[in-house]
């Protein structure tokens, strides 16, 4: 396990669907998407390559995601044969709250800090699935995944995120440090 994992994953159905956020469980996944460190490269595969994944996850020695400890993982660990939970993760909407005391979306935290935003939304993923459209499907969750790594590549080189507040103009500065070794070892314990 040398490998650092940012990845998203995309569903065929919403909570609505399911009854609601408490089974999230049972949401069903139609791509994911990934990017390693390692070989400097972003992965996106479709739910007939799902067996692909397990190899690029098993080499990972840290996960980093948005949202992804209370959505992708209890989502995607169902379609591997190990414990996804159990690997060290760095969720970033995940340390916001912490130091915030509430969410940011990703959309409005990449436009803040990298210049750029997301090309669609979580439902209208869906319906991409659903009207068999796979490739903007796939786009759309390797836009995700892109700005996920660009903004923790920002926390690791400047140690902060500028976060915009509802109805005032300046942003906060919000520090929030990553520290691989530190990072490993809390999560090991």
């Amino acid at each position: 396990m040398a490998d650092k994992i940012v990845f998203d994953i995309e569903t065929k159905n919403s909570f609505a669907d399911v009854g609601g956020e408490k089974n999230v469980k049972k949401l069903e996944v139609s791509v994911v998407g990934a990017y390693s460190y390692e070989q400097n490269q972003y992965f996106i595969f479709d739910e007939n390559e799902f067996s692909q994944i397990n190899d690029l996850f098993k080499k990972a020695r840290l996960l980093i995601g948005f949202s992804s400890k209370h959505f992708d993982v209890p989502v995607l660990e169902k379609y591997l044969p190990f414990n996804l939970s159990a690997i060290p993760h760095f969720d970033i909407l995940e340390e916001i709250e912490k130091k915030l005391g509430r969410r940011v979306g990703l959309n409005i935290l990449a436009q803040a800090n990298v210049g750029s935003g997301k090309n669609g939304s979580g439902l209208e993923a869906i319906d991409l699935y659903r009207k068999g459209e796979m490739e903007k499907l796939k786009n759309y969750c390797l836009q995700d995944v892109k700005l996920t790594k660009e903004i923790f590549d920002l926390i690791k080189v400047q140690k902060y995120l500028w976060i915009p507040q509802k109805n005032v103009p300046q942003m906060i500065k919000l520090e929030i440090i990553f520290d691989e070794g530190a990072f490993a070892q809390n999560r090991l314990i």
